[in-house]
């Protein structure tokens, strides 16, 4: 089956397209807005899905600016009979809705076909977050998995990819950073000084963060160990070749790490930005505080930790006051009655 649209690795050149409206948006994704390669190879995955679905269908490629509603129908049909789960079709629809308010932006539509389609709703999930206990632990992780490596073996091993995996999980956990933006990082970008951090997040934007003590040390240990020249352009971190370390290759290696320290191996690098978040509301940071920290534009994308820090109060309450347990039968008090009894 021919596919319409290829998958597109690279955001800046992307690779040769069918159809140049896909290869306008793609490339406005990630050179112009900025977005994550991940994130235009999902919106060309999507586009892609769709053409090849409408090529099988109809016998033909799409026309993106004649679609009607009704062909959206029938694919959000076919979805549901592929049995795609319903944050799978949410994906694929905010896709194509981005896709379609940029023809919309372009001149090439006079309105969204997509608006007011019926979507399954997906039911709402509170974060996975650590306690600061684990969190400990997975900051550790990477040199008890040297330590081990070296009793299994008898001889040392090189330290400095630990002394990196370290230093990488220590800059997310101190200052929240997604594992895109930490591997993003480049030398000028922090101020060992005033220990504060310029990062680049989605879309291109920029916020100025504090980073503590413990990752600056973690970062020097292994700037030490492996000889990094410290040039203002290149990255904090470094793959073979002084290139930036790719998100991929350290949550490959926080594999090892988890099974070394004992962890539930499920666990990745997002959830230490999650763990952030949670760990300073339950200290009493300002919602706002943690809402620039994180780099979100919308207040609602930060209150979800709230719910995960109420949750625990609320346990923790039960736990803990004598009033909150249900009264057993001996304990029941017995009701008053005639004239004084209140209500």
């Amino acid at each position: 089956m021919t596919r319409y649209l290829a998958p597109v690795e690279v955001p800046e050149a992307p690779a040769p397209l069918v159809d140049p409206l896909v290869g306008r948006f793609l490339q406005h994704l990630g050179v112009e807005r900025g977005l994550s390669l991940y994130t235009v190879r999902n919106y060309g995955h999507a586009l892609a899905e769709l053409a090849a679905w409408h090529q099988d269908t109809e016998g033909k490629p799409p026309c993106w600016t004649g679609l009607g509603r009704d062909v959206f129908r029938a694919y959000l049909r076919w979805l549901g009979r592929r049995q795609r789960s319903r944050a799978a079709i949410q994906l694929r629809f905010s896709a194509l809705r981005t896709f379609y308010r940029f023809l919309l932006r372009e001149g090439r539509v006079t309105e969204l076909p997509l608006r007011r389609l019926p979507l399954p709703q997906v039911a709402k999930r509170l974060p996975r977050f650590l306690t600061e206990d684990q969190t400990g632990a997975l900051l550790e992780a990477p040199m008890e998995t040297l330590k081990k490596e070296k009793e299994r073996t008898g001889k040392p091993a090189d330290p400095v990819p630990a002394l990196r995996d370290a230093a990488i999980l220590e800059t997310i956990y101190s200052s929240g950073l997604r594992i895109s933006e930490a591997c993003g990082l480049k030398v000028e970008d922090i101020q060992f000084a005033g220990r504060t951090m310029r990062v680049r997040g989605k879309g291109k934007k920029e916020r100025l963060v504090p980073i503590g003590r413990p990752a600056v040390d973690a970062i020097l240990r292994y700037w030490e160990a492996g000889g990094h020249p410290r040039s203002p352009e290149l990255p904090v971190f470094l793959a073979p070749g002084d290139g930036p370390v790719s998100p991929g290759s350290v949550q490959r290696r926080l594999k090892r790490h988890l099974a070394a320290a004992g962890l539930d191996p499920s666990v990745t690098p997002h959830k230490l930005r999650h763990s952030f978040a949670t760990h300073l509301l339950d200290r009493g940071a300002d919602l706002r505080g943690v809402q620039e920290l994180l780099g979100h534009s919308r207040l609602t994308s930060t209150e979800v930790y709230t719910h995960l820090t109420l949750e625990r109060l609320r346990r923790a309450y039960d736990d803990a006051h004598p009033r909150s347990r249900p009264l057993g039968a001996a304990e029941s008090p017995t009701a008053p009655t005639g004239p004084d009894r209140t209500i």
